[in-house]
């Protein structure tokens, strides 16, 4: 018993020991990102113009989250969209691809950190 027990422990603590750290990591931050010339309406407006409905498959309201990273340069990275439609989240990907301003880095502690955002994305296809 003694040695099963002592072959669990050695296992379990070179298991708990291998993990990997993730690099990235999101934060809270003291200075949210900002986007420059006009903020979130202005970034919204640039994924409106961005944005090819043609693309998309499907008719009514469709809607999204998107997520992605304000990288410590302020250039966007990590861009993923969550909703019902693939062919509007596809779209929705690459219309903040396009978008080729860079944020204003968020900050803690005057240092710039990456940071993740969360922008709720609704068109009407009717």
């Amino acid at each position: 018993m003694k040695k099963t027990f002592l072959l669990f422990f050695l296992v379990t603590s070179t298991l708990i020991f291998a993990q990997n750290v993730s690099e990235d990591q999101y934060f809270t931050s003291e200075q949210m990102a900002v986007f420059p010339d006009g903020g979130i309406p202005h970034f919204r407006q640039l994924i409106a113009e961005n944005f090819r409905p043609r693309k998309v498959k499907g008719k009514g309201i469709e809607t999204c989250q998107l997520r992605f990273v304000i990288d410590r340069d302020g250039t966007i990275t990590d861009i993923k969209a969550e909703g019902t439609n693939e062919s509007f989240n596809k779209e929705a990907v690459l219309a903040i691809s396009k978008i080729k301003t860079k944020w204003i880095p968020a900050k803690i502690e005057g240092i710039t950190v990456r940071y993740m955002m969360r922008v709720p994305l609704t068109m009407d296809f009717n």
